[in-house]
């Protein structure tokens, strides 16, 4: 169900992704978990984003006999992770879709402004009926989430979705007002940001805790 603050917005409330989100926010979770954790939500949120994609009829020989089953339609799904925090979700959604195409977003946040900085973007070809899954586990002011958006439908991506691990409310609404049309997931929506643009109570910075880098 969307949020009933923001009509772009599906927390996803999976007892199991809960109970990992809380692992993944303590301080006292290793690099090697934490990393293990972001792949596994992240792996529950595509089971959970991806239950109304179109289906067709295929036909298909058991060991018994021909019958009727069905598939996926249209073209692969794209996974286009924002650099390089985003890199950590990617695994996990390919152990569950593993003919999905993957691009990448480059893109950092100037300290001073907090705008986003573009330095790198490679993505599979945007046919209007591929499905582009835009993979950062922070969505804080939404300026970066709200740039790689805008430069993936500047390549022709139609049908876009960010999924998130936690966010922040001013950076869904900088979505809503930027991309009304783009739905985003999280696993959690958090209180708000502090005066360095960080999110509270957050899980810290993800790329350093996926990497294992200060």
């Amino acid at each position: 169900m969307p949020h009933p603050d923001f009509p772009n917005l599906t927390v996803l409330d999976h007892p199991l992704i809960q109970h990992k989100l809380t692992i993944l926010r303590s301080r006292d979770t290793t690099t090697k978990k934490f990393r293990e954790l972001v792949n596994e939500i992240a792996m529950l949120m595509a089971y959970e984003v991806t239950k109304d994609l179109p289906l067709e009829p295929a036909e298909v020989d058991t060991p018994l006999e021909h019958t009727t089953g069905s598939r996926i339609s249209g073209k692969k799904l794209a996974l286009v992770p924002i650099l390089r925090a985003g890199l950590g979700m990617v695994d996990g959604i390919l152990d569950l879709i593993p003919s999905a195409r993957v691009g990448h977003v480059g893109l950092y946040r100037d300290h001073e402004s907090l705008e986003p900085v573009s330095y790198y973007l490679k993505a599979p070809p945007a046919q209007a009926e591929r499905d582009f899954f835009i993979l950062d586990p922070m969505l804080a002011t939404g300026g970066s989430a709200s740039a790689a958006t805008s430069q993936l439908k500047q390549l022709g991506a139609a049908r876009c979705r960010l999924l998130c691990l936690v966010a922040a409310p001013e950076g869904v609404q900088r979505m809503l007002d930027d991309h009304p049309d783009v739905p985003v997931f999280v696993a959690g929506l958090d209180r708000e940001l502090n005066d360095k643009g960080y999110i509270l109570p957050g899980l810290g910075d993800a790329g350093d805790r996926i990497f294992g880098t200060k």
